[in-house]
């Protein structure tokens, strides 16, 4: 079995940030990592691998520099990595993205696709379902157990309160990894040596976007949210200042 986990970078959590100056996106953070919940997808396809045999293909999109990001999903036991490269990978909106992602994917015939429930970044959660719609594959989502039965996965997903739900789906399929599902490992120093001897195949970002894919978000603006206070004197008398009350909570602060 050919599977393919999706990882992305993003900035440590430990980084202090702040917007770039073209007010898009964030500058040069103190370091980066991937993905937590990429981390967890990782982990799943590693250990499928281990129960079922077949290989682990890391497949990330993201600029050069995150090159190691994909050394350390070698080092983690990944097979082979797919680098899209994209220097601008932060304005590709969820649709755009998972469509460089699935072009990959079909390229590589890959049998299974994992990847996070959302990244630490944007969070948009839209990856894993759209790469499924764009694939024509089955597809389940916040999944939290995985169980492989010759060409049958049966998995555990998370609901609302508490709640779960088992499914059975047929492969090829997509699942998107909720976070805790399995503790990650660490790459250890065998690990690192070797992921220097495994191929990674470089692909050109913009050529892996099919043409007939449209822009359908954009971002604007990014900024940190101001925090100030204000203090307003309700005049009158009882009635009056409860009805200046409400008019403030509906209008100003529009929580009624």
């Amino acid at each position: 079995m050919k599977t393919g986990v999706c990882i992305k970078q993003v900035p440590t959590r430990e980084s202090e940030l702040a917007p770039g100056s073209d007010g898009c996106w964030i500058a040069d953070p103190e370091g980066y990592d991937s993905s937590e919940a990429d981390n967890y997808a990782l982990e799943a396809g590693l250990q499928l691998k281990e129960q079922h045999g077949g290989e682990v293909v890391a497949i990330l999109l993201g600029p050069s520099s995150a090159s190691e990001v994909v050394k350390t999903a070698l080092a983690k036991g990944a097979d082979r990595a797919v680098h899209i490269q994209h220097d601008a990978a932060h304005q590709l909106d969820p649709l755009q993205a998972a469509a460089c992602l699935a072009a990959v994917a079909r390229e590589e015939g890959l049998d299974l696709i994992l990847t996070g429930l959302q990244s630490d970044d944007q969070g948009h959660g839209q990856t894993g379902v759209l790469m499924a719609e764009l694939l024509d594959m089955a597809h389940s989502t916040v999944v939290v157990d995985i169980a492989l039965d010759g060409a049958q996965l049966r998995v555990k997903r998370e609901l609302e309160g508490g709640w779960s739900q088992r499914a059975e789906l047929s492969l090829p399929a997509v699942l998107t990894v909720q976070s805790g599902i399995t503790q990650p490992r660490y790459a250890t120093f065998k690990g690192i040596i070797a992921a220097k001897k495994k191929p990674v195949l470089a692909v050109d970002g913009a050529g892996a976007l099919p043409a007939d894919v449209p822009v359908s978000q954009v971002l604007d603006r990014l900024y940190v949210p101001v925090q100030d206070k204000q203090t307003v004197m309700l005049e009158g008398g009882p009635a009056e200042q409860a009805a200046a009350l409400v008019d403030q909570l509906k209008n100003e602060a529009r929580v009624l």
